[in-house]
């Protein structure tokens, strides 16, 4: 599923931090059934649906309800009027939902792709990009977390890759920091090989 935004940046923990690279678009999306979530802070529909998806979410993913949590992501595609709306919106929202950064022209590419026209819309994508449900916010509304069953089984996902709700946490948090992780890392290798070559030179002329 990281292949559909490949090449593009997404925003996570309330856009304070952008996954782009291909390594942790893939650990945040490959192997679990994908929302796109299409929606807009301002439209009363979609506040409305907004806080039942939230608690959705939350029931699948939170380590307050679940041990393990459920192979889903979330990627909002807002169709707020300013930037600051929809920063406002994702401040209440899951930490662990993705969005499109605002006004990205990828958002109009989804919306032409999936025959976006009204919101809200939540679009179920498999693994693999094919779409399982076109629109399901009548689907959770009507059964709420138990859809999320249905579509695993038919999403076919690999069960292997179930983590804990805290080891969920801890593997997005590693994903998106080991680039800077890695660069002090060779940095600070770096530094300790010329220090110790600046001391061989020394004792060779003492």
């Amino acid at each position: 599923m990281a292949a559909l935004f490949t090449g593009k940046v997404l925003l996570a923990n309330r856009e304070e931090i952008e996954v782009e690279t291909e390594r942790e678009l893939s650990r945040a999306l490959d192997n679990k059934v994908l929302l796109l979530y299409f929606g807009a802070g301002g439209c009363p529909r979609c506040r409305r649906f907004s806080r039942l998806l939230k608690d959705f979410f939350l029931r699948l993913t939170d380590d307050f309800y679940v041990e393990r949590a459920s192979q889903l992501g979330l990627v909002y595609v807002s169709r707020d009027e300013t930037e600051q709306q929809q920063r406002a919106f994702l401040q209440t929202m899951p930490r662990r939902w993705l969005a499109l950064p605002f006004g990205d022209a990828f958002k109009r590419e989804l919306e032409l792709r999936f025959s976006i026209s009204e919101v809200p819309v939540v679009v179920v994508l498999k693994p693999n990009g094919e779409v399982l449900v076109g629109n399901a916010v009548e689907e959770i509304q009507r059964l709420g977390p138990a859809c999320f069953q249905n579509w695993r089984e038919a999403a076919e996902l690999v069960d292997r890759n179930f983590l804990t709700a805290q080891d969920y946490d801890e593997q997005s948090s590693r994903s998106v920091t080991d680039p800077l992780r890695r660069l002090k890392y060779k940095l600070a290798k770096k530094k300790k090989t010329t220090m110790a070559k600046e001391g061989e030179e020394e004792e060779e002329e003492s």
